[in-house]
């Protein structure tokens, strides 16, 4: 009899915190999915400025990162913290149209240097193979780990990307309106694996999301996706 009524109590608490349980992982998924709708709009309007990412350099890189509305943590030494998207082209040799989108996280004490303490949107071009390895498999100290560069705006020409395309990633900041590249060197990129998990509802690593076709975009990431698709349709090396 003790043990019934022991399991009774059991089951009475599951079946009490099932719902709130599902309502926070419901508002998990959510918040990853705003992360997502706010990379699209960030890269949108990036997109559609006037002196914006040269699309020459648009067209070989493998991968983009969107961090939208970096903070700098003021009571926080190193407490400069950015939550943004990685969306990539699929394919062996990445030849193919941009897929799902993976979470990534933007830390390093000197973002908080570059942009004096307001909140800042960073895009991330992944120039070549060396570089999207590295992000895939693990965290990355921009400058020691993967080479990276202010990227230029604007109009360029052929001669001119040589000397960029020597850098694994190009970064570029945009503030109170203004968009231009910004060396990030000292900072670090990494997979968040909780806002991974959190999104598509299942352990699942950055690797496995970029790299394996079995793993379905959120509907969320079709705007973001189509945007990339119509200013850069194609891997040009």
């Amino acid at each position: 009899m003790r043990l019934l009524k022991r399991w009774a109590v059991v089951t009475i608490g599951v079946l009490v915190l099932a719902p709130i349980t599902f309502a926070k992982d419901q508002d998990r998924a959510k918040k990853e999915e705003d992360r997502i709708a706010n990379s699209s709009t960030v890269m949108a309007e990036i997109l559609n400025v006037r002196d914006n990412i040269p699309r020459d350099l648009l067209d070989k890189a493998r991968c983009v990162v969107v961090m939208p509305s970096v903070v700098k943590a003021a009571l926080i030494v190193g407490g400069d913290y950015g939550r943004g998207t990685m969306i990539c082209r699929t394919g062996k040799d990445f030849t193919g149209p941009w897929g799902a989108p993976a979470m990534y996280a933007l830390e390093g004490g000197s973002i908080g240097f570059q942009i004096g303490g307001e909140a800042t949107d960073f895009v991330f071009l992944i120039m070549n193979d060396r570089g999207v390895n590295s992000l895939l498999h693990s965290k990355v100290k921009l400058g020691a780990d993967a080479s990276v560069a202010a990227g230029p705006v604007g109009r360029t020409t052929a001669a001119d990307t040589d000397a960029y395309m020597r850098s694994e990633i190009l970064s570029y900041s945009r503030a109170r309106g203004v968009f231009l590249g910004v060396s990030l060197e000292g900072s670090t990129l990494r997979p968040d694996d909780r806002a991974n998990r959190e999104l598509y509802g299942r352990s699942v690593t950055a690797a496995q999301i970029v790299r394996e076709s079995e793993v379905q975009s959120p509907s969320i990431a079709e705007k973001l996706a189509a945007q990339l698709q119509t200013a850069s349709p194609r891997l040009r090396s």
